[in-house]
């Protein structure tokens, strides 16, 4: 199940309606963490318990964060329902119910998510694959996970980007080719592979990133691994 923005205040606004609808919405959280499946779910559930925590401390903040994702048309209505909540103290508290319960249900909820990435970042290991150039911005990553000989291989972009006056790094992955590590093919040799077959970087950055265990690669694997690579970048 998927949660809209403003779940908490659509349609009739009662706290059994909606504590069933977020408890439906977890479920599924919750049996993605079973898998080991972290993503995009522990993006999600953080991006709706940050909105409801903002909409608890300073309700006012509704208006700023949810019209940036909105059509114009949603923002008028999500006004019009606002209003209405606000002149109407039954409403109000009703509202507090639901959000009180929600985030409540969704730190915990939140917790056994954290505890799988942070097991993961721990059993990862991180490291330069031959010598490091001065400009790293831009080069290959191997990632390797359960000791098995296939190594995926991805193309890295750190990018720089602007939000409300600040400046922030991100990073993007492109998954580019494969390679098999052997005794006489390692990461070395296939660097110089790389290298020979994508002209485009003549002496690119090269890490390797290996897992000693078997997890869902898209959900879990790749996701951390972007953000252990970007921290250690930084």
């Amino acid at each position: 199940m998927v949660l809209s923005e403003t779940w908490f205040m659509e349609g009739y606004i009662d706290f059994e309606l909606q504590k069933y609808k977020l408890l439906a919405y977890l479920q599924g959280v919750k049996k993605s963490f079973s898998e080991t499946k972290l993503y995009p779910q522990l993006s999600d559930i953080v991006f709706h318990y940050n909105n409801l925590n903002a909409f608890r401390n300073n309700k006012q903040l509704l208006q700023d964060r949810f019209p940036k994702k909105l059509a114009a048309l949603d923002v008028r209505k999500l006004e019009m329902v606002y209003e209405r909540v606000l002149a109407d103290d039954e409403l109000m508290q009703e509202l507090s119910q639901i959000t009180e319960f929600a985030l409540d249900e969704m730190k915990g909820t939140i917790s056994e998510g954290a505890e799988i990435y942070d097991f993961v970042e721990k059993q990862m290991e991180i490291e330069p694959v031959g010598i490091v150039p001065l400009y790293k911005n831009e080069g290959y990553v191997f990632i390797r996970y359960a000791k098995v000989a296939d190594v995926r291989i991805y193309n890295f972009n750190v990018t720089l980007f602007e939000h409300q006056n600040s400046k922030y790094k991100g990073i993007r992955m492109e998954y580019i080719d494969s390679r098999t590590k052997s005794l006489a093919n390692t990461y070395e040799q296939i660097k110089i592979d790389i290298v020979r077959a994508y002209r485009a970087l003549p002496n690119p950055a090269v890490y390797k990133v290996e897992f000693p265990m078997s997890v869902p690669f898209d959900e879990t694997l790749l996701p951390v691994a972007k953000r252990v690579l970007m921290r250690y970048l930084a």
